[in-house]
């Protein structure tokens, strides 16, 4: 799980049809890849894209993907566009996604003190209080109760206000905003006014920090770093580092818990040794892969990749999910397997630009999933597979949108 969740098509909103961000390395056959995603990291692992859109090239394998991804000096993070005016008037400031070197290393600077196992530490009771509140909740909603709904979408929200140090008054509504401003139901305007609320109210918060620093993310990055990091900066940090929890979080614990459910054998396997949880954590980053492509890479100069020239300018969209989960040729079909060791995944990205923040999804999905299984021994599918309602596969991040449950 990775925190490239910048969908530039969205971030462009009307100029482009949603139609034509459908590439092969989008689509999902249920939680597997469709097949013909084995067949291009096969036999096209660098393809010319020739559809409409600003994808130039698409790169399906191993190689060629950890290739592009790993190279910030030939190929750039800022968001394609026409013009290269049109890319930074779609940059949002403060988010080291959109940056490249020397802009990208400075803000990763900031960032990367307060991501530490040791800050982490520092706040894991907090995130388990906050699981704990929300089995609560679940719990009392009966059966059967929808998982996502009570569950998967509050919880990232109110652990990104706690890293934060957002006031518990305020948790609810700016959670729901950020909910909001990113739910495909609503139109292009109105998530558009629920992403300025949000912004807006952390502009307040960040100048409020400013003037009475006290131990949260955004006090640390005033206190360490005063005026060398604007107050624009602190917000587009503080919403990246939000947006990016919430999105990839939520459908981690939905998809997570739908893969245990779907392999009957690996659950009754993790619960009977719970001592595989971290490794079991990492299977289903892998397996999931809620986020199937990275962000879109810009040759800044002619690059070669295997037999294929790569033209300035040219934009090249990876595929995580091929690395992830496509099987070499003549080897077994991919499956769920938590006793699975030495998982060198993608889900958290590659090279200058892997999540900030993986520490803390780690730890987050550990805790939930264990308490989930330890409050519902029995959990339990409501409602037949079929019914089961999944995120277009347009969106960034792939997800479940109703999970009822039992127990």
């Amino acid at each position: 799980m990775t925190s490239e969740t910048r969908d530039t098509a969205e971030a462009r909103g009307k100029k482009r049809d949603k139609k034509a961000d459908i590439i092969p390395n989008h689509l999902r056959e249920g939680m597997d890849p469709p097949p013909g995603l084995g067949r291009m990291s096969t036999e096209t692992p660098l393809l010319e894209e020739t559809g409409p859109g600003l994808i130039s090239w698409v790169a399906t394998g191993r190689e060629e993907v950890r290739a592009i991804l790993g190279d910030a000096e030939r190929f750039s993070t800022r968001p394609p566009a026409d013009t290269e005016e049109e890319s930074r008037q779609i940059t949002q400031i403060g988010n080291p996604l959109m940056y490249d070197p020397p802009e990208h290393t400075r803000l990763r600077k900031l960032l990367a003190p307060e991501f530490t196992l040791r800050r982490m530490r520092r706040i894991e009771p907090q995130v388990e209080r906050i699981i704990e509140d929300r089995l609560d909740v679940m719990e009392r909603a009966g059966q059967p109760a929808d998982f996502m709904r009570h569950f998967a979408w509050p919880i990232p929200g109110l652990v990104g206000c706690t890293l934060l140090g957002i006031p518990r008054d305020d948790q609810a509504e700016l959670a729901r905003h950020l909910d909001l401003s990113r739910r495909d139901n609503r139109g292009w305007q109105a998530r558009r006014t629920s992403a300025k609320t949000f912004d807006n109210y952390l502009a307040r918060y960040v100048a409020a920090r400013r003037r009475d620093p006290g131990d949260d993310l955004v006090s640390m990055l005033v206190k360490e770093h005063g005026a060398d990091v604007s107050d624009k900066e602190l917000v587009g940090l503080a919403a990246s580092v939000m947006a990016a929890g919430i999105e990839n979080m939520v459908g981690m614990l939905g998809l997570g818990i739908l893969a245990l459910l779907d392999h009957p054998d690996q659950l009754a396997l993790l619960r009977g040794r719970p001592e595989l949880m971290g490794q079991a954590v990492e299977e289903l980053l892998r397996y999931v892969t809620v986020v199937a492509v990275a962000s879109p890479r810009t040759a800044l100069t002619e690059v070669t990749v295997g037999d294929h020239v790569i033209e300035p300018g040219q934009v090249v969209s990876c595929s995580l999910l091929a690395v992830n989960r496509v099987q070499p040729p003549g080897t077994p079909q991919d499956h769920l397997d938590i006793l699975r060791e030495g998982t060198t995944h993608v889900a958290f990205g590659h090279g200058i630009h892997y999540c900030a923040g993986a520490a803390l999804a780690r730890m987050e999905l550990r805790i939930a999933f264990a308490g989930v299984l330890r409050r519902f021994p029995a959990l339990r599918l409501a409602v037949p597979r079929e019914e089961l309602r999944f995120r277009p596969p347009w969106m960034a991040t792939f997800g479940i949108e109703n999970l009822p449950v039992s127990w």
